[in-house]
């Protein structure tokens, strides 16, 4: 090896710890800090509506009862209430509704209990259901009553009924 090969590998070896060093020691340290958020906002929706149906008669002499479901499903937490409008018969309210064939009518109520004594409307806190939402589908028993007609025509008689959930 020559002179100057020897002389600059015993400077890189005297000078590279050197430098090491001279690096800055951390002998402080400074902290803050900062936010995380997330919103979860409510929110609901009808996740299922099973056919209200009265079914097939000769007459109607008396009550025909029927029961159908809707599932309603809202975030967790979240209050709600559940209205059904009066239907699409003309002149229909929701303690009179109609069930319609061509120009013929046949009365029915829908009702928030076995008993039939609650008839299920659209006005919150007065003739809606109510309910809690815990993010799973929450199921609601629909409960129907056609009282004694008397010789309604024979036909299809249908009705559509629209559900509001409020939240």
């Amino acid at each position: 090896m020559s002179r100057n090969c020897v002389s600059a590998v015993v400077a890189a070896i005297v000078l590279v710890p050197a430098t090491l060093s001279t690096a800055p020691a951390w002998a402080a340290t400074a902290t803050g800090s900062f936010q995380v958020s997330m919103t979860i906002e409510g929110s609901c929706s009808v996740a299922s509506a099973t056919t209200l149906d009265f079914g097939s008669h000769a007459t109607v002499a008396s009550n025909v009862d029927s029961s159908s479901t809707i599932g309603v499903q809202c975030t967790s937490a979240t209050p709600y209430s559940i209205g059904l409008s009066a239907g699409q018969g003309s002149g229909a309210t929701v303690s009179n509704r109609l069930l319609t064939s061509g120009g013929a009518t046949i009365p029915y109520t829908i009702y928030r209990d076995s008993n039939h004594t609650q008839v299920w409307g659209v006005t919150n806190a007065v003739d809606t259901q109510g309910g809690t939402g815990n993010g799973g589908v929450q199921s609601f028993t629909v409960y129907g009553r056609v009282p004694p007609v008397a010789s309604p025509p024979a036909g299809a008689y249908s009705d559509t009924i629209a559900v509001t959930v409020t939240y």
